[in-house]
């Protein structure tokens, strides 16, 4: 059991300990500024909050020397456990934000050999080997209590973190204002590094920290910031610094749950990433639509899966970037696309019904490539060509020009 202070071992010890408890503090923080360079650079109030653990250091050694419990003294050693804890609460918090886990153990280790070094005048005679023996196990206790001060700030750290991001990306998806989302994307340490894309798959599932924690281990390794966020059961990763989002995206599947993972345009900053996350959430909205596609899929490649799906922003593109580019380049290459289409895709047929030869109709499909940047020769390209030209015709907006007869 338990012995007490009075009557068992170290008790005169005890009472020398209790006695220059304070001389032992300041003769820490002494040895520590002596021997610590990145210590003497602290500022004072950081300092002073070291003397403070200091102290309560040597008081929480006299209490659990004083305590000492058995073995077998199931209670008694529960308290030998906690009462090294007690020592850091003698500091705010922000001592573990200022001071890394490796400076701490540092200290602990000065402040250990200054009360090694003075163990022959604490130690009552004959008590000297019994305190040697009990500093250095409560040295033991004093690292595993900072161990787990410093996982706690982590584990609250990362909360926090996962909830500031969640709030920026969720302002990224409602299109907030960019001094919203610069004030946000700073707490957190963005730098803004271009360009920027936002990636979006399922979620899968489980803590929202563990989640982003796994996204983070890879955009660390591949030298990239990341902010992310869960909406419901999407996952949502805004990328900056990647030079080809898509294949950054794909050495990072393994942090999405099962199903497409689209990836937005890249934006040449956070103020215009909104752009980005709207084009690959719509995309992942309708990427069930084709089943074939890659993973992860760029939200391009699906404008004509968007379109069905409503998104504005992929109908404009289809009309404006590839039906009115048809419409500029002149109306022949209109013809020619919609004789290919009528034909099956037979090059030859679609040249006997423009009265051309086969080689006329090679040169245009190629130049309606060149203008479009779609391939009538490739089954997706056609199905988006397709889908801009019923678009383009369908829309009383789209431009008309010369000689197409629209």
């Amino acid at each position: 059991m338990a012995s007490e202070a009075g009557d068992g071992e170290l008790a005169a010890t005890l009472r020398r300990i209790e006695r220059a408890a304070g001389t032992l503090a300041s003769a820490s923080v002494t040895r520590m500024d002596e021997t610590l360079p990145w210590f003497r650079d602290l500022p004072a109030e950081q300092r002073s909050w070291v003397m403070l653990v200091a102290q309560a250091g040597v008081r929480s050694l006299v209490e659990w020397l004083r305590s000492r419990p058995d073995a077998d003294d199931r209670q008694g050693a529960d308290a030998l456990a906690d009462s090294p804890d007690e020592v850091f609460a003698a500091a705010p918090r922000a001592l573990a934000r200022s001071i890394s886990l490796q400076q701490t153990v540092a200290l602990i280790k000065v402040t250990i050999d200054v009360v090694e070094e003075q163990v022959p005048h604490l130690a009552a005679p004959g008590e000297e080997r019994l305190l040697h023996e009990a500093v250095l196990k409560f040295s033991r206790e004093i690292a595993f209590a900072a161990a787990r001060v410093y996982a706690r700030a982590a584990e609250s750290r990362g909360s926090w973190d996962a909830r500031l991001q969640a709030l920026l990306v969720d302002a990224l998806l409602r299109g907030d204002s960019p001094d919203v989302l610069a004030s946000r994307a700073a707490a957190l340490g963005w730098s803004d590094a271009p360009p920027v894309a936002v990636a979006v798959g399922r979620s899968p599932g489980g803590e929202v920290a563990a989640v982003l924690h796994t996204i983070y281990r890879v955009t660390r390794r591949l030298n990239l910031e990341m902010i992310g966020g869960v909406h419901g059961d999407r996952l949502v990763v805004v990328l900056g610094g990647a030079t080809d989002p898509l294949a950054a995206t794909a050495k990072m599947l393994a942090g999405f749950g099962e199903g497409p993972v689209v990836v937005g345009p890249a934006v040449p900053s956070l103020d215009a990433a909104t752009d980005s996350a709207r084009a690959a959430l719509a995309g992942f909205r309708a990427a069930p639509a084709w089943p074939a596609a890659p993973r992860p899929v760029a939200a391009a490649d699906l404008l004509p899966e968007r379109a069905l799906a409503g998104d504005p922003e992929a109908r404009r593109t289809l009309r404006q970037d590839v039906y009115a580019a048809l419409v500029r380049a002149g109306g022949e290459l209109l013809e020619t696309l919609d004789a290919f289409f009528a034909a099956g895709g037979v090059l030859e047929s679609a040249a006997r019904s423009l009265f051309v030869h086969p080689n006329t109709v090679r040169y245009r499909l190629r130049r309606i490539a060149d203008v479009t940047g779609f391939s009538p020769l490739t089954a997706r390209d056609a199905f988006a060509l397709r889908m801009a030209l019923t678009i383009g015709r369908l829309d009383p907006s789209a431009p008309v020009g010369p000689g197409t007869g629209h």
